[in-house]
């Protein structure tokens, strides 16, 4: 490269760059002169020829103008460069540049008469516009000339006349503005009248006719003047709207409606009373707690004004809380019936428009247009009920979470509970709501309170129980449970005098809403004095008689022994030989047998103490709050049942428990009365006589929900014989606790009702396992009584004096069978005695009956089991004592058949066993002890037994008694 650069210097020549760039563009690519052409065309060349050596020519030629060709030919020069080779080269660019050329002389000459025929086309249009000029000035100078030819005055005659029109329309238009600005003293006037559509309708046209005089300078003030009136207006009119929200005036909303239709606002104005209804709750609450706060606090220097609502009820006290309730929720209901009013003023004026519009369908944009702000409206009023009754029941709560009612007075605290109910039951006629909120609020108020009322209630049924005598509280015969002021509810029917408290749970609401009742007056909130300070309860008899008529037919009817056979008014005699014995039964003794209920008193009246009375009460205070607030039935109920409990292991505890008795296998206490008994013990019984200081706080927890185990009162005496051990108290006791029972039973449908679905296993299995053993308690009581009311020892003795070995059969029974029977005769005067005390049922003397001949016939087979020596004579004298003492028994009692009756003749007649059936008796018969087993076994030695035989036996007998061990 710096070779050719230096071989160019030599020669005087420059770079093709530099020649290149001193060129500018046009002499770079001139056009050929015409000698040139000439010459080109000359040259005689062949096109094809011609077009190759073009199309030979490198695109990079072609690619811009800015492309440096010296450049680029330089750049492709080779390392070593020849001089032919150069020259070969720069000929074929020639001949290149030489074909370029002639090409473009070619194009030129080809496009030459298209040029010669557009420059004829410009020398036409300057000649155009040559002669438009000429007539442009002639235009000018007519013109001129039809000026000059018009006078002046004709033109002034004309714009005079003018002027006149306009002047006669401007005075016109000065009278109008002029009653304008009159009008702003009638539109006040019109304000005060409250005639607000009136108002409306005159502003609405001034501003229309000051829409016409615009232009005017006076009226722009006008203008603004009567836009602020009818803004003022619209301030009126939602200070009037305002005031619906808690009395609500037909005539007054009327109007209202009136004015805002005519201003076009009817959404707006919907829009505008939810918020005022949102705010009168919200001020109506906050007054109504702010006045009691004061008024209780006195002169106190708090500003309770700047408390919040929430803060400003935790100062509620407890004497002012009901009042206030009921207050808060009159007002409440005022704001709500104003809303009910409200939307049925809307559904009536919607049926009149939709009457009027199917009789003149002409405008039909317009009724479009009221059809959907009257849809608007609807829907609004609708989805506001859920909002204002949210509204209501948040302020509520608030309300009742407050103030801790744990400690409030039952009657008190049900009189919440129906404020409150009768405030759901209005919030499900005002939108159908559940009042979910409301629930929750009561339900946790409830079992707070419920839990600290029970917990009282409890203690004061262990110190019921602690100083009960169990003497029988006398009521009529036709006493029901129904008759109590606590179990009115179930009976009343739903009305709006009547507290929900007092409703039935399953009571029909009525056809007529709260709304409609109430829609000429009045308020459901209104407190009432509750009647039943007014009535009696009708309940209890004197002296245990209804009349004092039934008292003596009573005494004369039990002297009376016209109805008893000839045969019973004898002294009893032998029914062998037919003599009277020594030890004869008393003529009382048997005349009492006419009866089979040791009843003093026929009116039955039911059998039941002054605790047993409280605990019903109890029940019902229970049930009442129960059918009040249904969410918490399993709570109210599982504490009834807790009462029962108590009730019913105190009189096992007072009357039935004894380790002695129970002990003798009988079966007194079923598998079901103990389990009952262990659950209760567990569960409600704090067997702990101290706390202890070291225990956990889960224990005390524990023990704080469970109750002392009740102490008998030392009043009640149940070791007297005179008395039957107690027998007047064991039996107005059980029999109390029976009739407990049976009122629990006939609750059952209504508890049932009210419990909810998952708890009803717990209703059921306390019905089956609780309830329905109280009668169960009374074989465990009243066995005591049988066991020490005949003296079953001395009977054992006098048997163990008789001479069983005789040989000779005997027809005169033993005295020991009279001496039992004299017992028994004794046992039934006693009977009779407490019968006039207290009424014994017929159960109530079945069982006594019972447990006697079963504890007799039981120390029979004890006696006979004594005895070490007896012959065949000495067996059938058993059978005759035994049959002795069956047929007098009989006539001493009603019980068919004779308890135990086999148990004796059974056993009398295994002595004539041989041995293989006496192998099998033995087996069979487990109810006999050891004792009386082996005491057979060997009586019956040498007689049908050997020696080898009698151990086999005693064998027997020890492998059985072996599992009891």
């Amino acid at each position: 490269m710096q070779k050719i650069k230096s071989l160019m210097t030599r020669q005087g020549l420059r770079s093709p760059q530099e020649s290149v760039n001193d060129l500018s563009p046009i002499e770079s690519f001139r056009i050929p002169t015409k000698e040139e052409l000439r010459e080109l065309h000359e040259e005689p060349t062949d096109p094809q020829a011609q077009q190759e050596i073009i199309n030979s020519i490198e695109e990079v030629y072609f690619s811009n103008d800015s492309f440096d060709i010296a450049k680029y030919e330089l750049e492709r020069l080779p390392p070593v460069l020849s001089l032919q080779e150069l020259e070969e080269y720069r000929d074929k660019l020639k001949q290149q540049q030489a074909a370029v050329s002639k090409k473009v002389a070619d194009l030129i000459l080809e496009k030459q008469p298209a040029y010669i025929e557009e420059l004829e086309r410009v020398t036409s249009l300057q000649t155009g516009l040559q002669l438009a000029a000429v007539i442009c000035t002639n235009g000018r100078r007519h013109l001129n000339i039809a000026k000059e030819g018009f006078t002046q005055t004709s033109l002034g005659l004309l714009a005079n006349q003018r002027k006149r029109q306009l002047l006669i329309g401007l005075l016109k238009s000065l009278r109008t503005i002029k009653t304008l600005q009159r009008t702003d003293v009638r539109l006040s006037e019109m304000l005060e009248e409250e005639d607000y559509p009136g108002a409306i309708q005159l502003c609405l046209e001034c501003q229309k006719a000051a829409s016409t005089f615009k232009h005017y300078s006076c009226i722009s003030e006008l203008n603004s003047k009567l836009q602020d009136t009818l803004e003022q207006i619209e301030e009126q009119l939602d200070v009037a709207l305002s005031k619906i929200c808690k009395n609500f005036d037909i005539n007054h909303y009327t109007k209202v409606q009136q004015a805002y239709r005519l201003l076009g606002k009817t959404q707006t104005a919907m829009d505008q009373l939810h918020m005022h209804f949102t705010q009168a709750i919200h001020n109506t609450v906050f007054q109504v707690v702010l006045g009691y706060v004061e008024l209780c606090a006195g002169n106190t220097d708090t500003k309770f004004q700047k408390l919040q609502y929430k803060d400003l009820c935790t100062h509620i006290t407890s004497d002012s809380y009901i009042p206030c309730l009921a207050d808060l929720c009159k007002a409440l209901w005022e704001v709500m019936f104003s809303y009910y009013r409200t939307m049925q003023w809307h559904e009536n004026h919607d049926q009149d428009e939709a009457a009027v519009v199917s009789s003149d369908g002409n405008n039909v944009i317009g009724t479009e247009e009221n059809s959907f702000d009257r849809n608007y409206v609807k829907k609004k009023l609708e989805h506001g009920l859920s909002r204002i009754w949210q509204d209501v029941q948040l302020k509520v709560k608030t309300y009742l979470l407050g103030t801790d009612l744990s400690n409030f007075k039952y009657d008190d605290f049900i009189f919440v509970l129906d404020v409150i109910s009768r405030l759901m039951q209005v919030g499900e006629e005002f939108c159908g709501s559940k009042s979910e909120v409301l629930q929750e609020s009561i339900r946790k108020q409830s079992v707070n309170y419920f839990k600290t009322y029970h917990r009282t209630r409890l203690e004061e049924l262990r110190m019921f129980l602690e100083n009960e005598t169990w003497e029988l509280c006398p009521v009529k015969s036709s006493f029901s449970i129904l008759q109590l002021h606590e179990f009115k509810f179930l009976e009343q029917s739903r009305s709006p005098s009547v507290s929900p408290s007092k409703q039935p749970a399953s009571a029909i609401s009525s056809a007529v809403t709260l709304f409609e009742q109430y829609c000429n007056g009045g308020n459901p909130f209104e407190i009432q004095a509750d009647s039943k300070d007014d009535e009696t309860e009708d309940v209890l008899a004197s002296n245990g008689y209804e009349s004092d008529e039934q008292e003596k037919s009573a005494y004369h009817e039990y002297d009376s022994d016209s109805d008893v056979p000839e045969e019973l008014k004898r002294d009893y005699v032998d029914e062998q030989t037919g003599d009277a014995p020594i030890k004869s039964v008393s003529r009382e003794t048997l005349r009492s047998r006419k009866r089979s209920d040791y009843n003093l008193n026929k009116v039955n009246a039911p059998i039941l103490t002054n605790t047993t009375l409280n605990v019903i009460r109890l029940v019902g205070k229970y049930m009442q709050m129960m059918n009040i607030l249904k969410p918490i039935a399993f709570d109210v109920i599982h504490f009834m049942s807790q009462l029962f409990d108590y009730y019913l292991y105190a009189v096992y505890t007072f009357f039935g428990r004894n380790d002695t008795f129970e002990s003798t296998g009988l079966g007194l206490s079923s598998s079901r009365l103990r389990t009952t008994l262990n659950r209760i013990q567990e569960s409600l019984i704090d067997l702990e006589v101290s706390a202890d200081p070291s225990g956990t706080l889960t224990a005390a927890e524990e023990r704080k929900e469970k109750v002392p185990s009740p102490h008998l009162s030392h009043l009640v005496v149940l070791t007297s014989g005179n008395s039957l051990y107690g027998l007047a108290e064991r039996v107005v006791a059980t029999e109390s606790l029976v009739f407990l029972a049976e009122q629990f039973e006939f609750l059952q449908p209504h508890l049932d009702a009210v419990m909810p679905a998952a708890k009803k296993p717990f209703l059921q299995q306390f019905y089956s396992q609780t309830v329905s053993t109280a009668s169960e308690l009374r074989k465990p009581v009243y066995w005591i009584v049988a066991a020490k009311a005949i003296d079953y020892e001395q009977m054992l003795l006098l048997m163990a004096n008789v001479k069983w070995d005789v040989k000779e059969i005997m027809s005169q029974h033993n005295v020991y069978v009279d001496a039992l029977l004299k017992e028994f005769e004794e046992f039934n005067r006693r009977l009779n005695d407490v019968s006039k005390r207290v009424r014994i049922p017929l159960p109530v003397s079945n069982i006594l009956w019972e447990h006697c001949i079963r504890l007799a016939n039981r120390t029979l087979v004890e006696g006979y089991a004594n005895v070490k020596k007896c012959s065949n004579e000495g067996r059938a004298l058993m059978q005759l004592d035994f049959q002795q003492f069956l047929m007098k028994l009989e006539k001493l009692t009603d019980i068919r058949p004779i308890p135990d009756k086999e148990f004796v003749e059974t056993y009398i007649k295994a002595y004539y066993l041989t041995e293989n059936d006496m192998e099998c008796w033995i087996k069979e018969h487990r109810e006999y002890s050891t004792k009386q087993l082996t005491n057979l076994v060997n009586i019956c030695l040498g007689t049908y037994i050997n020696k080898k035989a009698r151990q086999k036996l005693l064998a027997t007998i020890d492998d059985i008694d072996r599992p009891k061990r």
